[in-house]
């Protein structure tokens, strides 16, 4: 049994001539930067994202930096945003010499805590980033709450949760600012780097779209400094074909997920993914929570899953307040130690999650845990 953490082949081939017939077709005209396929792109994104205006740019971390810099955020600026998440979130905001604030997350889906982030708002904070982690989102209600108390606006960090809603509104969206990942492994993902903005205020785009074209609306006639990220025509050519498979996709992510839980059910020693009832679940990754002995249970777990040739993997095993680049920022530790990031460094493990799961693959899976825990 070969079990795979992420599988990329199988959705290939079963596309295989959809995707092969749209590069084709960018080969045919040399339109590999800027071409036609790019805005289409866009416009159909819009589309699924509930007609949000979307500009396509180079990689997801580029995405960040650009809604960061289109809200004019400068050095010495404070933006809150969680510990418990990929390095981009905060990478971006000190590219631009600004200070990232961590806060704690919630327990149940490792996203922000909201009352943290009221707690950590002063004179310097003008921005908020919750991320939207392993394909769910973050409490929008409460964030927009305390964006609209304060006046700080939120850029959502949606890499991973492409599909999903909150409320009924699509993750990305809900904010001032929304950000996507096209990585190869992420639910929508192209076949190289690509990312995208995506916002309900033209303003914000507008202004995107100029930092994104070396600050430049008029070619030579550079009006701000800028920088140069770019979704290419092919990369867009594939997510449009990808983009109209992604419900399937998620479906099927979603049934696996659903398999998991009910081969997990009533098993101590591990948590299940909770899912919000105010939003909906794409399961970007399915990670258990396996608590005890400061991660050593976890890691031993992992260990058994490795001798039976079961990959898994730890996303987030170093939380970014206590990364060397981080450590002794003066936004690290200003609310303590953020135990509950801590708890879950040391206790999430995400099983193999992927659209070409079998349930004799997941029933493997789950038994080899099963036999560890017990």
């Amino acid at each position: 049994m070969n079990i795979q953490m992420v599988d990329l082949h199988s959705p290939y081939m079963e596309i295989k001539h959809e995707i092969d017939s749209a590069i084709q077709e960018v080969l045919d005209t040399t339109a590999f930067i800027r071409g036609p396929g790019v805005g289409a792109f866009e416009a159909e994104l819009a589309a699924y994202l509930g007609g949000n205006e979307v500009l396509g740019v180079a990689n997801g971390t580029d995405a960040l930096q650009i809604a960061l810099m289109a809200l004019g955020i400068a050095p010495g600026d404070e933006v809150i945003s969680p510990s418990f998440t990929f390095v981009a979130t905060a990478e971006a905001v000190g590219l631009l010499g600004a200070i990232p604030v961590f806060a704690d997350i919630l327990p149940n889906t490792f996203t922000i805590d909201p009352k943290q982030v009221e707690a950590l708002i002063s004179p310097k904070t003008k921005a908020i980033v919750p991320v939207h982690l392993f394909g769910q989102c973050a409490d929008m209600t409460e964030i927009c709450r305390i964006s609209d108390k304060y006046g700080i606006p939120v850029i959502e960090d949606n890499a991973q949760a492409i599909g999903s809603t909150w409320n009924g509104v699509p993750a990305g969206t809900i904010g001032d600012i929304g950000t996507l990942s096209f990585f190869p492994s992420k639910n929508l993902g192209c076949y190289g780097d690509g990312g995208a903005i995506v916002s309900r205020r033209t303003d914000l785009l507008n202004q995107s779209r100029l930092i994104s074209n070396h600050g430049s609306s008029k070619k030579y006639h550079n009006e701000i400094i800028g920088v140069n990220s770019r979704l290419d025509t092919i990369q867009a050519a594939i997510l449009r074909v990808k983009l109209q498979h992604l419900d399937a996709y998620i479906r099927a992510r979603v049934a696996a997920a659903d398999r998991y839980d009910a081969l997990f059910e009533g098993q101590q020693g591990v948590i299940t993914p909770f899912r919000h009832p105010n939003g909906t679940h794409v399961f970007h990754q399915y990670t258990l929570r396996v608590s005890g002995n400061n991660g050593e249970r976890r890691d031993a777990l992992q260990a058994h899953l490795a001798s039976k040739d079961i990959p898994s993997f730890v996303y987030y095993p170093v939380p970014l307040h206590l990364l060397p680049i981080y450590k002794n920022h003066p936004g690290s530790c200003r609310f303590g130690s953020l135990p509950e990031t801590l708890k879950a460094a040391n206790e999430v493990l995400s099983l193999p999650m992927h659209t070409h799961l079998s349930k004799a693959e997941q029933e493997y899976i789950a038994a080899s845990c099963i036999e560890f825990l017990n």
